[in-house]
C-alpha cells in the first residue's frame, strides 16, 4: 500500500469537505437540500456503486476470499462491543454512555469508507468493502439501536430497516451477478457507471456542509469523548489488523477492510441520539473531532499494517 498515494487521496477528500463547508458558509445549501442530497447518496448512489463492483467474472477464489472477510468482521464486531461494554459501564449519564459505546463501534464505512474504497482500489476494493457496509448495516440495526432504544425498538422492524435497505439488496443483487456471470445490458450498465460516479465528490462535500455547522464547547465536547476517538479512529482499526492477519488475509481485501475500520465516527449516531429525544451535542463533537483527525489517522493506520 503506498501512504503517500493514500494521503493525498485523503487530503483530496479534505480539499471536497472544505468545497462543502464554502457551499454552506455561502448560503448555498440549506438544511433541507443537505437531507435529500444525503438520502440521495444511500440510497441510490451507493446501491448503483456497489452492483457495480460486483459486474466482475466469477471467481471462486474471490468468492472465498470474501467470505473469510465476512467471518473476520463479524469477530471483530464482537471483540468491539465486548470492550465498550465493560470500558463505559461505569459512565453514569445514559445519553453519554449509549452515545461513547455507539460512537467506538460502529465507523462512517458507507459514507467516507466506500468513496475512499472506490478511489484508491477501483471496482475490486469496492467488492471486498461491501462486507464491511453489510456488517455495519446489521449490528448497527441490530445492537447499535439497541443502546439507545432498549426493549422499545421493535424486532420487526429492525429486521425491516436491514432487509429492505437498498444497499443490502444491492449486495444480494450484486452477488447474483458476479455468481452468475450475467452482464447488464448497456445502458443500464452506463447508467449505474454515471450515477456510481458522483459519488465520491458529492459524499465529501454533503460531509463538508455538515461539519459547517457544528459549534464545540464545553457543554459538547465531555473529555470523556477522547477514549472514543482513541478507540474509533486507532485501537479498533489496529484490532482489525490483528484478526485480519490473523487469518491469512492480505493484500486488497486487507486494505479495504482496514480502511473501513479505520474511517472516523458514524454520522447516524446523532439521527438515533435524536430519535430518543437526547441531546445530540456530544454526538454532533464527537462525530465532526473523529472526521478531522481521521486526515492524520488513517495513514497512521495504514501504517501499522507495513509493521505488522
Amino acid at each position: 500500500m503506498n501512504l503517500t498515494q493514500l494521503t493525498s487521496q485523503i487530503i483530496l477528500m479534505f480539499i471536497l469537505m472544505l468545497v462543502g463547508l464554502m457551499i454552506n458558509k455561502l448560503g448555498f445549501m440549506h438544511a433541507q437540500t443537505s437531507t435529500d442530497l444525503t438520502n440521495i447518496l444511500l440510497y441510490v448512489v451507493s446501491p448503483c456503486l456497489i452492483i457495480k463492483a460486483f459486474e466482475q467474472t466469477f471467481s471462486t477464489d474471490r468468492l472465498q476470499m470474501l467470505g473469510r472477510v465476512i467471518i473476520a468482521i463479524i469477530i471483530i464486531y464482537a471483540l468491539m462491543i465486548m470492550i465498550t461494554q465493560l470500558a463505559f459501564k461505569r459512565v453514569k449519564d445514559d445519553n453519554l454512555r449509549r452515545i461513547m459505546r455507539y460512537g467506538s463501534v460502529y465507523s462512517n464505512a458507507g459514507f467516507m469508507g466506500i468513496p475512499l474504497t472506490s478511489s484508491l482500489f477501483g471496482a475490486t476494493g469496492v467488492f471486498f468493502a461491501v462486507a464491511s457496509l453489510a456488517a455495519f448495516n446489521i449490528f448497527s440495526w441490530t445492537h447499535g439501536i439497541s443502546l439507545f432504544t432498549g426493549k422499545q425498538g421493535s424486532a420487526r422492524d429492525n429486521v425491516k430497516q436491514i432487509v429492505l435497505n437498498p444497499n443490502i439488496i444491492a449486495i444480494i443483487a450484486g452477488l447474483i451477478l458476479f455468481m452468475s456471470s450475467f452482464h447488464l445490458p448497456t445502458i443500464a450498465n452506463s447508467t449505474i457507471t454515471y450515477v456510481s460516479s458522483i459519488n465520491t465528490p458529492l459524499s465529501m462535500i454533503v460531509i463538508g456542509n455538515s461539519l459547517a455547522d457544528v459549534k464545540l464547547n464545553r457543554e459538547t465536547l465531555d473529555r470523556r469523548l477522547w477514549w472514543v476517538l482513541l478507540l474509533r479512529n486507532l485501537i479498533f482499526p489496529y484490532l482489525a489488523i490483528v484478526v485480519l492477519q490473523l487469518m491469512g488475509i492480505s493484500g486488497v481485501p486487507l486494505y479495504t477492510t482496514v480502511l473501513m475500520a479505520a474511517c472516523p465516527v458514524a454520522g447516524i449516531v446523532v439521527l438515533f441520539s435524536l430519535k430518543v429525544h437526547g441531546n445530540p451535542g456530544p454526538a454532533v463533537a464527537l462525530m465532526s473531532i473523529s472526521t478531522i483527525l481521521s486526515v492524520v489517522t488513517i495513514p497512521l493506520v495504514f501504517a501499522l499494517v507495513s509493521l505488522s
